[in-house]
């Protein structure tokens, strides 16, 4: 049975602790995020990612838009599994314009 986690390569493993107090504890902003996430983000994983991505920023809302690129990768990886190659998330084209910056409004 798989759950509320549809078909998805997430790995599977039981986690001891308390989620919720996990998640109270979050920074706002990455509670804020992960309330919007596509995948369902363990509190512990999403809270290491934002970290390492915070460290290498050193701009919590440059980390959250990494923290979106990695999920955009994540998410076209189980599309191509799931739906195949042509699904519009699992083109590689897709996973690269989630990580280009923003273009100006001039």
């Amino acid at each position: 049975m798989t759950g509320n986690r549809g078909t998805t390569t997430l790995k599977r493993r039981r986690h001891t602790g308390d989620p919720m107090r996990e998640f109270d504890r979050m920074p706002p902003d990455l509670r804020a995020w992960l309330a919007r996430a596509i995948l369902p983000w363990r509190p512990k994983s999403a809270l290491r990612a934002y970290h390492r991505a915070v460290a290498r920023t050193r701009d919590p809302a440059r980390a959250l838009e990494e923290l979106d690129r990695l999920q955009a990768r994540l998410v076209a990886r189980d599309a191509r599994r799931i739906w195949g190659p042509h699904h519009p998330c699992a083109a590689p084209d897709a996973a690269r314009a989630s990580k280009r910056p923003p273009a100006s409004s001039v």
